[in-house]
């Protein structure tokens, strides 16, 4: 019931709208001066009325269907696929429900009937595209149509976009909203995504490993490395228990380049464990192998005596 409630004003106003068109039609031929303008009044009240009833009932429909799925929930890939299909194609819907609402408001006036044709035509379901500046429109709502079937990204997907790191808060017809990770907000137009590379760290799942370099000297013992890995990572609930790796990655002139490789559940987690997992391994090496942090050697040799 909590779902119609949008839908009784608008409906009330609409059937207000077109009794009253219906009892004072025949009177109002007769209606001269200004008032002889209300009957046209009236009619593009009933059109703006059913227009609102229209996206009430969108509104309506599409709140009914997304109540099956929760999206705040761990696994939430099939909910986040359906999140986003929904709301674009509800936008879509709304945004042809608007234009041809205009135009049958144009056609009512029949000084202006050509403008409303010209409405009709930029809207037609053949896509005819009447001007440079309809182009634009036409672009946005084929990028947004794209969008909802391909699914190059869904709702708080994380994603790097002008190498920044966030998650997708809001889909619109003609652009989208990043929400970064600082909480600042990148918005970028919806054909950005489909002509401009970009990542999409949880386009699958929502499992990401995350990578953590350490730099020492070539005297650290590795196999304790190790065991204060795996004891660092039993310690917390961060880790999902199924990677985690040792590896070294590079052997520098100075230095020796180690890499982990642990998995998180998604990357705001993913994130806390790199930065957990750096620490500890930090204060391990500093409490018992200070010898082997990173140094550099300088040899003198003692010039023999002339």
């Amino acid at each position: 019931m909590k779902y119609y409630k949008r839908l009784i004003l608008p409906l009330l106003v609409t059937l207000i709208l077109g009794f009253s068109k219906f009892y004072f039609g025949a009177q109002a031929k007769e209606w001269e001066g200004l008032m002889a303008y209300i009957p046209h009044i009236n009619t593009v009240l009933i059109i703006s009325g059913f227009t609102w009833c229209l996206l009430a009932s969108m509104q309506i429909l599409k709140s009914m269907f997304l109540k099956q799925y929760d999206i705040s929930k761990e696994d939430n890939l099939r909910a986040r696929k359906v999140y986003t299909q929904i709301n674009i194609l509800v936008k879509i819907a709304n945004f042809i429900i608007i234009l041809l609402a205009i135009g049958l408001v144009l056609l009512s006036f029949e000084s202006v009937r050509k403008v409303g044709v010209g409405f009709f035509a930029s809207a037609g379901v053949a896509g005819i595209i009447i001007g440079f500046s309809a182009q634009k429109a036409i672009g946005t709502l084929i990028a947004g149509i794209q969008i909802a079937f391909t699914q190059p990204f869904r709702l708080e997907d994380a994603v790097v976009v002008e190498g920044e790191w966030g998650w997708i808060e809001e889909i619109n017809l003609n652009y989208i909203v990043v929400r970064i990770w600082d909480l600042r907000r990148l918005v970028l137009p919806t054909t950005y995504f489909l002509e401009t590379p970009f990542q999409n760290w949880t386009r699958t799942s929502g499992d990401l490993l995350g990578s953590v370099f350490l730099y020492t000297d070539y005297t650290i013992p590795f196999d304790e490395l190790r065991k204060e890995l795996d004891r660092i990572l039993e310690t917390t609930d961060l880790w999902d228990k199924k990677v985690k790796v040792l590896q070294v990655s590079d052997a520098k002139e100075f230095t020796v380049e180690t890499r982990i490789l642990v998995s998180a559940r998604n990357s705001p987690i993913a994130w806390d464990l790199r930065v957990y997992v750096r620490e500890k391994m930090i204060e391990f090496i500093q409490k018992n192998y200070p010898d082997s942090l990173p140094k550099t050697r300088v040899v003198l040799e003692k010039k023999p005596s002339s």
